[in-house]
């Protein structure tokens, strides 16, 4: 079984008229998990992430500092990309509780795996700096929340979003327990993800692409390089930073992957936690930004998950 975490925070998020991380894309990628065909996912309603959990990751002057920050009415620009208005900061809280919430429920085998439908993103989101829309890292929250509270010891992210998650990859770094995997278009925001940052003990594997890369240089990369190097690392479980920004219709970069790309990489992640990690995965929306390539991309995506 496949739960499914949102909440409606996440849609009241709003980072002003012109911004390209719309409530729109979270509300295609329900629109589209809302067909017949998705009529078995456990629907949730995700938590608000507890202060504990964003302490593993975030240090608490930051958090209090960023909540601060949350405008009564308006708009608040945290940097040139990232914008918060009045729901910005429950939308965020939501974002990373639903992560954690899908980790402890597919630890405690109420589910195979779960996906969770939230935003604002989280993999640009560093210790002590929002950034690139992100304002926590939902994904490296959930993921010391599986080391922290379950005593899982070799954990794993998986990012195949466009851009690199130079957040995760710096909560991450001085780590050996923690595995951080990235494909993503070089050059491209936010300049982070060469293949020499690797880590401690080869724990970061990055996986840059040229603009105009497609399905075969994607393949040939997760193939020859991430795929191999996560499966030696033997995870106990799998979380995917899932952003659907490669696809060849997505504004904001120049990759061009499809929806094949989607369901061949998910069927990789899926098969490689059924080796190791008892088949859990737990994936959380990144970017994406086209609205019809996102919600066709996110259903790929989930379809492969609720058949592992």
């Amino acid at each position: 079984m496949t739960i499914l975490y949102t909440h409606p925070s996440c849609l009241e998020h709003d980072p002003g008229q012109y911004h390209p991380e719309t409530p729109a894309r979270l509300r295609a990628v329900l629109e589209a998990l809302d067909s017949p065909a998705f009529a078995a996912l456990d629907r949730r309603e995700a938590p608000a992430v507890a202060a504990d959990d964003l302490g593993r990751v975030h240090p608490q002057r930051y958090v209090d500092r960023l909540l601060a920050a949350v405008p009564q009415a308006g708009h608040v620009g945290i940097d040139a990309d990232t914008v918060m208005s009045p729901q910005s900061g429950a939308a965020a809280l939501h974002a990373a509780g639903a992560v954690v919430a899908a980790v402890d429920a597919v630890m405690a085998g109420e589910a195979t795996n779960a996906f969770c439908a939230v935003r604002p993103p989280g993999h640009h989101a560093e210790p002590s700096r929002a950034m690139g829309f992100c304002l926590f890292n939902n994904i490296a929250v959930g993921a010391l929340r599986a080391r922290a509270v379950h005593g899982l010891t070799r954990i794993a992210v998986i990012d195949f979003d466009v851009h690199h998650g130079n957040g995760t990859q710096a909560s991450f770094w001085d780590d050996a327990n923690l595995f951080y995997g990235s494909t993503h278009q070089s050059p491209l925001y936010p300049g982070t993800g060469s293949t020499g940052e690797s880590g401690v003990a080869g724990n970061i594997v990055n996986v840059p692409l040229p603009p105009l890369s497609g399905s075969q240089a994607f393949r040939l990369g997760m193939t020859r390089t991430l795929l191999p190097a996560l499966d030696a690392f033997a995870p106990e479980m799998v979380l995917i930073s899932a952003g659907f920004d490669a696809h060849r219709s997505d504004p904001l970069a120049q990759l061009q992957l499809d929806e094949a790309d989607y369901v061949w990489v998910t069927e990789q992640l899926v098969e490689i936690a059924r080796r190791h990690a008892r088949g859990r995965v737990v994936s959380s929306l990144e970017g994406g930004y086209d609205l019809v390539a996102l919600g066709a991309s996110a259903a790929a995506h989930v379809r492969v998950l609720m058949s592992a």
